[in-house]
């Protein structure tokens, strides 16, 4: 079952990257972003936290 999820995933994605790439990448772009903007929150709460400890 595991396979099979995946292949999907990899089929739906290269069926993405042929008919609309500039979509794919839109997206992509805005996924890391979001993603690099969580990674900030999460370490800047970490530092005010272990702060907040001392």
């Amino acid at each position: 079952m595991k396979k099979v999820v995946i292949a999907l995933v990899v089929v739906f994605l290269g069926f993405w990257m042929f008919t609309d790439p500039r979509g794919l990448a839109d997206a992509a772009g805005g996924a890391g972003g979001q993603i690099a903007a969580w990674t900030g929150d999460f370490f800047s709460a970490l530092i005010r936290f272990v702060g907040e400890l001392g």
